[in-house]
């Protein structure tokens, strides 16, 4: 496929689809990257850095990716004259695996949030978020240890689908007027003045997101998977959520009752033991990661609150400057930083590199790179005990070297040889 302004490497081939939705993934892959917006500029240049020294030390040149830039946000706005061009879609799935910066999400109104569009767009379902904690890392808990989850966020339904209208629209006027007058609905307490919004929750893409969960403490020995919802109080939204994802237990992976209900046990097929499926209200949860997080393990929940649990979990283990992320749908993957693009430190090389550089740590391990990834961990754990740190860190940590971005991505490498 010719791209506009894409320039596609001239060595390394494409990352490929089983029918199974397994990946070929050839020795020289080349790899789609979108910079980022504000410190993007900083942080995907060292995280691209750490990735090739680690490929480079476990496969010793036998092994490399082929980079190649794609563009979205403010650059490909100056670039393209749209945030958006549709050619960087068409190379994020012609290629597969991909990994990006963080980009502008403007508040209260503009351009759209080009994450989400990222997501709706190619029907990346599923965002994944490991949390675990670094030996060393501050954390404002007395056992950071103990937090070792992986969350499983829907991404394209709830109130994030982005169907909402302003407060005095005609649009607003008009589904507040048929509410009121189909539908019966009187607990809009104020309708005049009333923006509105509405929130879809499906089975089919409760199950897709809870069988991904589902399947990913199977292959990876997890003891459990938590529905967390507040069906409590939206019975047919978040209510329905946990009820599909029971079913799902029960009826595609064999699950059984346990004392009746609505608890659910599955047999790991890969080792005979027993995956514990429950669930939990959300607020609750809230309070047992704090109290009690080593009773979960796998977390599978709607799209918002995805959000409030992902960075809730992040700051426990160190905050979100280090937290991992990737956005799955199908076999199409976008790994990404978690964290915002806070432009006040463009072009500083100052801000810690390492969700972006986890989140391609993920992408290896993904990719069945696993030797280079281990490598990856391997550089991460060792600065940080070093206390070789960015600024985030080093304010917290007593006795610890500052380090500016791209030398905490060197010291990375350099503790990849401990």
């Amino acid at each position: 496929m010719g791209y506009q302004k894409i320039v596609v490497p001239a060595d390394g081939d494409k990352i490929t689809v089983n029918a199974d939705l397994s990946l070929n993934v050839p020795n020289h892959p080349i790899i789609p990257f979108i910079e980022g917006d504000g410190i993007g500029v900083d942080i995907t240049p060292a995280m691209k850095t750490v990735v090739d020294a680690a490929v480079q030390k476990a496969y010793g040149g036998k092994r490399s990716i082929e980079w190649m830039e794609v563009y979205c946000g403010e650059k490909a706005n100056t670039i393209y004259g749209t945030y958006m061009p549709e050619e960087t879609f068409e190379a994020l799935r012609e290629y597969v695996v991909s990994i990006k910066g963080p980009l502008t999400t403007p508040v209260g109104g503009g351009i759209r949030s080009l994450n989400v569009a990222l997501r709706q767009e190619l029907d990346l379902y599923v965002c994944v978020r490991p949390v675990r904690w670094f030996e060393g890392v501050p954390s404002p808990v007395q056992h950071p240890e103990l937090t070792d989850m992986v969350i499983f966020r829907e991404n394209s339904e709830d109130i994030y689908a982005g169907i909402e209208w302003k407060a005095d629209s005609e649009e607003a006027k008009k589904v507040i007027k048929f509410l009121q007058e189909e539908m019966g609905v009187t607990k809009i307490r104020f309708p005049e003045g009333c923006g509105i919004g509405i929130k879809p929750v499906s089975k089919e893409g409760t199950q897709r997101l809870v069988r991904k969960a589902i399947q990913f403490a199977i292959d990876n020995d997890k003891p459990s998977v938590t529905l967390v919802h507040k069906g409590n109080i939206m019975k047919y939204t978040e209510g329905a959520f946990k009820e599909w994802g029971y079913e799902l237990a029960m009826e595609r992976f064999g699950g059984e009752l346990i004392d009746g209900g609505p608890w659910v046990k599955i047999k790991n097929p890969k080792n005979g033991k027993d995956i514990i499926i429950k669930d939990v209200i959300a607020d609750a949860f809230l309070q047992q990661i704090l109290m009690r997080p080593a009773e979960y393990s796998v977390i599978a929940t709607l799209n918002l609150n995805g959000d409030y649990i992902s960075d809730a979990l992040a700051a426990e283990v160190g905050g979100i400057g280090i937290a991992p992320g990737a956005n799955i749908g199908g076999a199409i993957a976008v790994y990404e930083a978690t964290h915002g693009t806070a432009p006040k430190y463009a072009g500083q090389d100052k801000v810690n590199p390492g969700s972006i550089i986890l989140s391609a740590e993920m992408m290896l391990r993904d990719m069945g790179w696993t030797e280079a990834a281990d490598l990856i961990i391997k550089g991460v754990s060792g600065a940080i005990s070093a206390r070789t740190v960015t600024y985030d860190f080093e304010r917290l940590m007593p006795g610890a070297t500052l380090l500016r971005c791209s030398e905490f991505g060197e010291a990375i490498i350099q503790h990849m040889d401990d």
